[in-house]
């Protein structure tokens, strides 16, 4: 079968697998967030945290929760790292650097699981597992809490309660992500995926000496990995380790985890709107863009440029010939159009506008279908800019699912969309000014500056891959990357929130013959077309001094 075939094959099986699964699951969502019901697990959780969870909260009061909950995170998992060398189960390891330790915590509360150090090189299974591990499940439910508050702003009305965050971080965790994290990780095994509790061995005789591994509990670890859009690996080589996805089938299911909750989410919206066509037309939205994505990808990196790429079948490079061109590309874009910052192939060795288009899904703001929770509420806020755009051209009242888009609105939803470039921009240019972050940098000219620019876009956009050739393990990068990760996170939900809870004061708008239809195809062309150029004329003078001139250049 021809590789082109074989990726044709694999892209209808994925479709029609979240086709499937896309009723059930979005339903017992919607479910779960807006049960009265308390399992008796989930009320000793309230009761250690002292949590009341049928006190409904306005949304200071949502915020409050969700930026003292992850500030506690971010500090226990710093100085479990720094605690490291003392505790068992450490494999040897010494404790984490400050910085680097920093850099770390604030990547797995974000959810961005950027890594600037080798895992079975530096992690002990205490850390990995009781560390790592459990902010995957914790992050993740952070994010799904959001966008549920945020959908809950659009379905109530004349009231600022947006539900209580508590609540919501425990139901997402206990009835959403561990359950479906417990199967995955049974279906990783049965691939080949490894999971034990084993120290450091020995393996092999090769030239020069023997070569050393370690286990540990990676298929629960991958499942959640995967499922919480998170993306940090056990190894370094993340997903492309065979320990972590051992074959094309491991790899069709990863890929499957990845969207598998983002995408699931639109039925959820719809279902607690009262709108299932609103949630078919954000899903529309989503996967226009993702296939797009993909038939971009395949065709960079199939194209045969030259006698190498000919005779490998295309651009081979960097990528694991278990998976092929075909299974690397639909990952890297679902990787990239996601907040999950795994990879299975390297995205610096990647065409050059292959590379751009790993880079432009993180820059969209990863709305396709997005991360676990930050997807949906970040396809909402364009809808609103959408839906203000429409207006203006055609002379209406801007109007979405029943509530009027005015000033207040826009500005919050204006100030979300300005976060993360300000960042990855900002940032970015400074550190190409300064003498010491360009040394970090393997490759000159377009490549070097598509390094950094990539390293910025990943950690503001909370997405955590790397492009592979920066040096990203120095006090410079572990700082700056950090910070950015932080504010990249946290920044975006505080206008999230305020926007939620202007929405559920609102009386609803009834709808008349005036009202902009925003559950038809022509709505969600105007909201891709929306997404596509404000982040085309954002980013497009630093993408054409990276990607765009080393493309043009081959």
């Amino acid at each position: 079968m021809i590789p082109q075939a074989a990726g044709l094959l694999q892209l209808t099986a994925l479709i029609a697998a979240l086709a499937l699964a896309h009723r059930p699951l979005g339903d017992h969502m919607a479910r779960v967030y807006s049960s009265e019901k308390h399992y008796a697990p989930e009320k000793w959780m309230y009761k250690v945290i002292g949590a009341n969870p049928a006190a409904e909260m306005r949304w200071p009061a949502y915020l409050r929760g969700v930026l003292a909950f992850s500030a506690v995170s971010v500090l226990f998992l710093y100085l479990l790292q720094r605690m490291q060398g003392s505790l068992p189960g450490s494999l040897g390891f010494s404790s984490i650097d400050p910085d680097q330790a920093f850099n770390t915590a604030a990547s797995f509360v974000a959810n961005t699981n950027w890594q600037s150090y080798s895992g079975e090189q530096a992690m002990g299974h205490v850390v990995q597992t009781g560390g790592l591990a459990v902010q995957n499940f914790l992050s993740a439910a952070v994010g799904m809490a959001v966008a549920v508050a945020l959908v809950r702003g659009f379905a109530r009305s004349r009231t600022g309660e947006l539900g209580n965050f508590w609540a919501d971080l425990v139901r997402g965790t206990v009835r959403i992500l561990l359950p479906i994290s417990v199967i995955g990780a049974l279906v990783l095994v049965a691939c080949g995926a490894i999971q034990n509790f084993s120290g450091i061995h020995q393996v092999g005789q090769f030239t020069g000496g023997t070569q050393e591994w370690n286990g540990g509990a990676v298929a629960s670890q991958e499942a959640i990995k995967e499922l919480g859009t998170n993306g940090g690996g056990y190894f370094n080589a993340n997903s492309a380790h065979p320990f972590e996805n051992p074959n094309p089938l491991s790899n069709l299911f990863e890929i499957f985890l990845i969207l598998l909750i983002p995408s699931a989410l639109t039925r959820t919206f719809g279902r607690m709107t009262g709108s299932l066509r609103q949630g078919y037309a954000i899903l529309g939205a989503m996967a226009v863009i993702w296939i797009g994505f993909v038939a971009l990808m395949m065709w960079t990196e199939f194209a045969h440029r030259g006698p190498a790429f000919e005779i490998a079948g295309g651009a081979m490079e960097g990528k694991e010939t278990r998976f092929g061109i075909a299974g690397s590309s639909i990952f890297a874009v679902s990787t990239t159009l996601t907040s999950t910052g795994a990879v299975n192939s390297f995205h610096s060795s990647y065409t050059g506008f292959g590379g751009g288009i790993t880079m432009l899904g993180m820059q969209l703001g990863e709305i396709a279908p997005g991360g676990v929770g930050s997807g949906l509420y970040g396809m909402l806020i364009m809808a609103v800019i959408a839906v203000f755009l429409a207006g203006l051209m055609v002379g209406r009242t801007p109007e979405y699912l029943g509530k009027k888009i005015g000033t207040r609105q826009i500005k919050l939803a204006a100030c979300y969309i300005l976060v993360t470039p300000v960042l990855v921009l900002g940032f970015t240019a400074v550190a190409m000014a300064l003498p010491t972050p360009a040394d970090s940098m393997t490759n000159s000219g377009a490549h070097g500056f598509s390094e950094i620019l990539y390293a910025y876009t990943s950690g503001a956009n909370n997405n955590g891959s790397a492009f592979a050739g920066l040096g990203a393990d120095t006090q410079w990068f572990n700082t700056t990357i950090g910070i950015a990760m932080l504010l990249g996170r946290f920044v975006p939900m505080v206008f999230v929130l305020a926007l939620a809870g202007s929405l559920a004061e609102q009386k609803p708008v009834p709808e008349t013959a005036g009202t902009l239809r925003t559950d038809k195809p022509l709505y969600a062309g105007l909201l891709v077309g929306t997404i596509l150029i404000i982040t085309g004329l954002t980013y497009f003078p630093a993408l054409a001094l990276g990607p765009l001139a080393e493309g043009l250049a081959s």
